[in-house]
């Protein structure tokens, strides 16, 4: 068989492949599409913290806001990660205590703590009842390393993908989440948007774009050139989301 043969059969296996896949994916995205129909539409307002308003009429904005959070937490779930529901600082407070406390009881440690330099944070460890042996503000690249923890807030979630969207205009957290083997993230629920567009649309309000935004879908994954894959390996092997309900304290 000529190059040219050999050539032309791998593209055709190629193509094959990717029609078999096709084919096969189709009821999923069926399935897909009747999911978002039960979703509450969400609509463009501005002056919401997110920048949209849920479309539920009168008395439905709750169960609508509840869904949203729900849809988020299956799907960051789905993908490894692991989800709290706060429903006031002292329950955040709780969420923070009880993995801290955890994690101390695993190989991961828990026992030195890196926040990003959202004030707010240094508020809530504050209060934590765990005993660490360190917690850093936004500690350098190379002390980072030394770090078991790094605890950020998120601007955004992506409630179909249980995303978390990190603006770097708003907080300096991109290393803290990517460094230190756990990552522990606070979102507001409020900030939940339901896809990729809505919340890259609330992100374009601000004054000011960020240059850079990080989209994180759980822990970190790895895979090989034989589709081996590995978890943890460029960047966190843990993933904790706080939603909280409630009110936070002030920045």
């Amino acid at each position: 068989m000529s190059d040219l043969e050999e050539n032309l059969a791998a593209r055709e296996s190629i193509l094959r492949s990717i029609r078999e896949h096709l084919a096969a994916s189709a009821p999923h995205d069926i399935v897909h599409a009747e999911k978002r129909k039960e979703l509450p539409e969400l609509t463009r307002e501005v002056g919401q913290p997110n920048g949209y308003r849920l479309s539920a009429p009168g008395g439905m904005q709750d169960d609508a806001a509840s869904s949203l959070i729900e849809v988020f937490r299956k799907n960051l779930e789905a993908v490894g990660g692991h989800f709290i529901l706060a429903r006031s600082e002292a329950e955040v407070i709780e969420g923070l205590n009880g993995i801290i406390s955890s994690l101390q009881d695993s190989t991961l440690r828990g026992r030195r703590i890196a926040l990003s330099n959202e004030p707010m944070l240094q508020r809530l460890m504050a209060r934590i009842e765990v005993d660490v042996d360190e917690v850093a503000v936004a500690p350098s690249v190379a002390e980072l390393f030394g770090y078991d923890v790094g605890i950020s807030t998120a601007q955004a979630a992506i409630a179909e993908t249980g995303t978390l969207m990190l603006d770097s205009e708003a907080e300096r957290h991109r290393l803290v989440s990517l460094v230190p083997p756990v990552h522990i993230a606070i979102v507001e629920a409020a900030n939940i948007c339901l896809t990729l567009g809505e919340a890259l649309a609330a992100a374009e309000q601000g004054s000011k774009l960020s240059p850079t935004i990080t989209f994180i879908t759980g822990p970190s994954r790895t895979a090989d050139i034989e589709l081996t894959l590995a978890i943890g390996v460029h960047g966190p092997q843990e993933l904790y989301v706080i939603v909280n309900e409630g009110p936070l304290p002030a920045k």
